[in-house]
């Protein structure tokens, strides 16, 4: 007959609204406040003791708590509010410690059945849902030693390289003080370093034989904000490796940058990643006749108590990765695979190709801060002290000349392997940076805003479903059931998508009801067409109005998902979020208005024989 449905064609209408009620079932579960604890990197633990000792700072605190779970060396506390939430945090982190990173996070509801299932919340933007706000501060004196010892360091390659013989260079009061064997080579000396380093100024002591080079106020402006610009990028990086939607890294003032992270599941290893200033030097083992000036001792990283001596000149850093990864060695421990640039794959090629048989050290450095609780005027502050660790990760023989590939072992564990390798490969940080300010942030637009677009949504669909009951009846039902069914599967590819939904999505919601209801509008115009001017039987009208409405439906559904590719091809945040929906919404009203009603009128009317339509 001319309208039915084979039944494998029902069944799988069926199944796809089915599966798109599933996917959006986990938009009723709201999420709670909560606070996760993690420890500062891989190697530390969050066991059974951290959370007695998480679950009696709260009691002592007067903090009530919904509940508290252990899994996965994570913790993860529940509270009822983002009040609550805020003044947990605080307690946790006073009596946790340095050592574990205190996070506010946003706990979900969903039941399991549903997340073995794959299914999960829509993310919403920071307009909608809000989120967390880091305020991170640029250690401007750090950047300004970081480039005073690397010129010191390429200082005393060239006056080896010349034969130009000195007792000592160092850094002394933010100056790099050269001190010659002879006075006689001052001049020489000045000339040469002037060639490559001429941003400093160069001051002479014939009786002392000292050449100070110190810094202008200009390049030391020029230091700081590359510092500023530098950190920016790697921390966009850092953030796009993290798989953040929409985040909002900026600067803010003159040391300090901004990150606000929606819809983050892990807030604890986004502060974790994003508060990480760990760095690699590559340097050669200390000779046992150098000079002591020339050398540093450093404490391995994960055995306390063993010391190596290490060269004070670096081969090159972790600036100079091109890429890293995680891998495994022969004795199934983790790695970190590493090819440098061309730059970073010279200088390994040079320091190495003299020295086989020597040991070559992987220096790593953390930048760190560390927090302490004092009593002012009755009231509890909090005072950082930024610190820095370094330690020997690994000491191993040069067997053959390096290049720009090559391996990191003695790594802890894989977690630590991974977050090294995400480091090196976001690039490193030009100078320490440290977290002064945390906290969630509000929708920006507020919530009663929130609630009227909603609300928006609810009254449009109102709207058109008095608008196609009483002009179409029988047939307005059916629209109306296929325009439930739009909303349903649209929120569902949302949610199964990983979209993020701003309030600019919530209007391409509203537009995508208008003109997936449209379309029935079409359909239902050209059945009452082919039956009252054409004269057509109601079978035979039904049939070929669904067929013809089609290329129109077609034509103009293809022209207005071509503008939404340019909207999200060429826009950013807003524009995306409503190009994002539009597009989806587009595809899911193809569907529902076409396929879904004609499933309907199939079932109402494929095997009846009528004289009218109800139109």
């Amino acid at each position: 007959m001319l309208n039915r449905y084979p039944l494998w064609k029902n069944l799988l209408i069926l199944l796809v609204i089915a599966i798109g009620i599933i996917y959006a079932l986990p938009n009723l579960y709201p999420e709670d406040p909560a606070v996760q604890v993690t420890g500062s990197r891989g190697a530390i633990e969050v066991g059974e003791t951290q959370r007695r000792q998480a679950e009696r700072a709260l009691e002592e605190a007067g903090i009530p708590f919904e509940e508290i779970s252990l899994s996965n060396s994570t913790l993860l506390m529940r509270f009822t509010d983002g009040d609550r939430q805020l003044r947990g945090r605080d307690a946790l982190q006073e009596a946790l410690g340095d050592d574990y990173v205190v996070a506010l996070n946003q706990a979900a509801t969903t039941p399991d059945w549903l997340r073995s299932l794959g299914a999960n919340r829509i993310n919403l933007g920071l307009d909608l849902r809000g989120g967390v706000h880091f305020q991170m501060e640029v250690d401007m004196e750090a950047a300004v030693e970081q480039q005073l010892e690397a010129a010191a360091s390429e200082i005393r390659s060239t006056l080896r390289r010349e034969r130009l013989r000195f007792r000592q260079v160092a850094i002394e009061d933010g100056q790099i003080r050269i001190r010659m064997a002879s006075a006689d080579d001052l001049n020489t000396v000045q000339r040469l370093l002037q060639r490559s380093l001429d941003e400093y100024q160069y001051n002479q002591d014939a009786d002392e034989g000292l050449l100070t080079l110190s810094l202008s106020d200009d390049a030391i402006r020029e230091i700081e904000d590359y510092a500023v610009d530098q950190n920016l990028t790697t921390l966009r990086n850092r953030v796009n490796e993290l798989g953040v939607a929409e985040p909002l890294v900026q600067r803010s003032g003159r040391n300090r940058i901004v990150v606000e992270l929606p819809g983050v599941q892990d807030t604890a290893a986004a502060k974790r990643v994003l508060g990480a200033t760990a760095n690699l030097e590559f340097r050669l083992e200390a000779r046992r006749n150098a000079d002591p000036m020339d050398i540093e001792e450093y404490e391995f990283r994960d055995q306390p108590g063993r010391t190596a001596q290490l060269e004070r000149d670096i081969i090159t850093t972790g600036n100079n990765v091109a890429n890293a990864s995680v891998g495994f060695d022969e004795n199934n421990r983790p790695q970190v695979n590493i090819r440098l640039n061309g730059q970073g794959g010279r200088l390994m090629s040079q320091a190495t190709r003299p020295n086989v048989g020597r040991a070559m050290g992987v220096l790593f450095i953390e930048h760190k801060t560390r927090t302490r609780y004092e009593r002012e005027n009755g009231e509890r502050v909090e005072v950082r002290e930024p610190y820095t660790e370094r330690g020997i990760i690994s000491l191993a023989t040069i067997q053959s000349e390096l290049g720009q590939s090559f391996r990191i072992t003695g790594i802890g564990d894989t977690q630590e392997a991974s977050e090294l390798a995400l480091l090196l490969r976001a690039g490193a940080l030009a100078a320490p940076i440290y977290f002064v300010e945390e906290r969630t942030i509000g929708p920006s637009l507020g919530q009663r805003n929130i609630e009227m677009g909603v609300t928006s949504i609810q009254i449009g669909l109102a709207l058109v479903v008095l608008f196609m009951l009483a002009w179409y009846r029988m047939f307005g039902i059916f629209a109306c059931v296929a325009l439930t069914a739009n909303l349903v599967l649209l929120v569902a590819l949302l949610s199964a998508l990983g979209a993020t939904l701003t309030l600019p999505g919530i209007a391409g919601i509203v537009l995508t009801l208008g003109m997936a209801v449209d379309a029935n509008v079409l359909i239902n115009a050209r059945i009452k067409e082919e039956i009252y001017h054409r004269g057509l039987s109601p079978q035979n009208a039904i049939h070929a109005g669904y067929e013809k409405a089609f290329s129109t439906i077609l034509d103009a559904n293809i022209t207005t998902l071509l503008v939404a590719v340019i909207l999200f091809s060429i826009g950013t945040g807003p524009v995306k979020g409503f190009a994002v929906t539009l597009s989806l919404g587009l595809l899911t009203s193809m569907f529902t208005a076409i396929m879904v009603t004609r499933m309907q009128v199939n079932w109402v009317y494929g095997k009846r024989r009528i004289e009218r339509l109800p139109l």
